[in-house]
């Protein structure tokens, strides 16, 4: 039984596991786009999504939540840049969303191994 097993081990090691995941995030919020397997995608996107979430409630915070939500994406992003990029241009520009700020297009089959890829990128709004 999968009860309360959060997560997809993607044939790795919880180690390699959660730096794939840390480098897929940071990448997606640098390039707002990126080429990945299906697997991979859906495995991050709730992760980035929450984020999101996290910078765009930060706004109406106080000075010391604002300075917290930072420290926390920092925590979990361990890029400086890309934490500036998420508080100061991502997360205003979902401001009057209420969630869904990722998109998952289908590409085809990779042409190696057949693995579905997909290309998962931030809504434009």
């Amino acid at each position: 039984m999968r009860h309360r097993v959060a997560g997809v081990k993607l044939g790795r090691k919880k180690d390699e596991r959660i730096a794939l995941r840390r480098n897929l995030v940071k990448q997606l919020f640098d390039h707002e786009r990126i080429r990945t397997t299906r697997a991979k995608a859906v495995a991050v996107r709730g992760q980035a999504e929450r984020l999101i979430t996290l910078a765009k409630r930060s706004r109406e915070a106080d000075e010391a939540g604002k300075v917290h939500a930072r420290r926390l994406a920092a925590a979990r992003l361990s890029d400086p840049d890309a934490v500036k990029k998420l508080f100061d241009d991502i997360a205003p520009r979902y401001e009057n969303r209420p969630g869904g700020y990722t998109r998952i297009v289908k590409l085809g089959p990779r042409q190696g191994d057949a693995a579905e890829m997909v290309l998962l990128e931030l809504v434009e709004d």
